[in-house]
């Protein structure tokens, strides 16, 4: 027993259970999800596809696979399903490589606006192989479809990107959709932050408009980390040569019927109660940060997150994000809109509710977390916010390995 990594381990085990996370992309991982990954399954190498190996002994993982694919289709409502990307970021580029060429336009919104490095920042790869043309938000913080509409018409795009990081409403996909077919582009839904939404019928599924879907599993679906790419068939082929051997060698197999039995737990009225508990706490909190005088990007939130400006606190975003955890809650720093600060040191921060919702953290609970965090952006005791925090997470305990 390698008894460093074993007290690490449990030193990390016991601040996630004695800390509250509102970081928008963390969730907890369905412990029977887990359990999958450290299993036997780690030891199989399957370059290829179900029937299609390059390696024998893959027959019990080829069901694995197909299992994980079929729960996918059945539960996004989509034609075709690869399961083996291994991330998100690494699931865009997969995209972009199959259905473009090396300098083709892509049009995507900013980061600063709530985009994502993968769609096309100057740090990304991306941005060095397609040539990216980003989209704004309206004064409202809003996207405003009939000047995309102008835009896509005067760049001409091959793809769009609809799907964000750090951008808080409901996404008009049918519009996005007419844009897209308009300009004779592909329509690319990036929902790593809203899956869990979605299929808990919380938020609206792009599957009716989009050509590719792209999740992420570890966030709001609470599976582990790896995503999903989903397609219209006509596209099957140019997506999975693009997964392999495009980008990509051996799936992981652990982490692939890991996502099985997470899709298969993602479903039913339990599910749905638990999506819709988390946009209701969502906007709980929202409105109670608003009532203490913080600016909400977009004046709200349809969904697990939202985006703090705070330039009239006279805050930057990495100084309230040390704040907050210093006191036990975890938030991660963001850009606003045509942010003046660097994206290091922003002018805001993002928060989500989905992590603490799994615990069981409902309305009230969220009025409270508004209190806390005012008062540690004000600079009140730390000892006894960490002591309210550290309080309150004991009360909500999460299930961890």
């Amino acid at each position: 027993m390698d008894q460093k990594i074993k007290n690490l381990v449990k030193a990390e085990t016991k601040r996630q259970q004695e800390q509250l996370t509102l970081i928008a992309s963390e969730n907890y991982i369905w412990p029977e999800a887990q359990s999958y990954l450290a299993s036997s399954l780690t030891n199989k190498y399957s370059e290829g596809y179900a029937g299609k190996r390059y390696y024998p002994g893959n027959q019990i993982i080829d069901e694995i696979e197909q299992l994980a694919i079929e729960r996918a289709k059945k539960l996004f409502g989509v034609e075709h399903v690869n399961v083996q990307a291994l991330s998100g970021a690494q699931a865009n580029l997969i995209i972009y490589s199959a259905l473009l060429a090396t300098g083709d336009t892509i049009m995507s919104l900013a980061l600063d606006q709530g985009g994502h490095l993968s769609h096309g920042h100057s740090a990304s790869w991306t941005s060095k192989l397609y040539k990216f043309e980003h989209y704004q938000l309206n004064a409202q913080g809003s996207i405003d479809m009939m000047a995309l509409a102008k835009q896509a018409k005067a760049v001409k795009p091959k793809l769009i990107v609809a799907g964000f990081s750090a951008y808080s409403r409901e996404i008009d996909w049918a519009s996005f959709a007419k844009i897209a077919k308009s300009v004779g582009a592909y329509l690319v839904a990036d929902i790593s932050h809203t899956a869990g939404l979605i299929v808990g019928k919380a938020m609206k599924s792009p599957a009716e408009h989009a050509d590719v879907i792209m999740t992420t599993t570890h966030k709001s679906l609470r599976g582990p980390r790896g995503a999903l790419i989903m397609c219209r068939k006509e596209l099957a082929q140019k997506i999975d040569q693009a997964v392999f051997p495009g980008l990509q060698g051996g799936p992981h197999d652990n982490v692939i019927a890991s996502i099985a039995t997470t899709l298969a737990l993602d479903t039913g009225k339990a599910w749905q109660s638990y999506a819709k508990s988390v946009v209701k706490n969502a906007q709980s909190l929202a409105k109670a940060l608003q009532k203490l005088g913080y600016e909400i990007v977009s004046g709200g939130t349809d969904s697990h997150l939202m985006i703090i400006d705070l330039t009239k606190q006279k805050i930057s975003g990495k100084e309230a994000e040390t704040r907050l955890a210093d006191i036990g809650i975890l938030v991660s720093r963001s850009t606003i809109p045509h942010d003046p600060r660097p994206p290091y040191n922003p002018s805001g921060i993002r928060l989500g509710t989905a992590a603490v919702s799994t615990r069981g953290l409902g309305v009230k609970e969220m009025q409270q977390l508004a209190s806390v965090i005012d008062r540690a952006l004000k600079n009140q005791t730390k000892a006894k916010l960490r002591n309210e925090i550290k309080t309150l997470a004991k009360k909500f305990p999460v299930q961890l390995a």
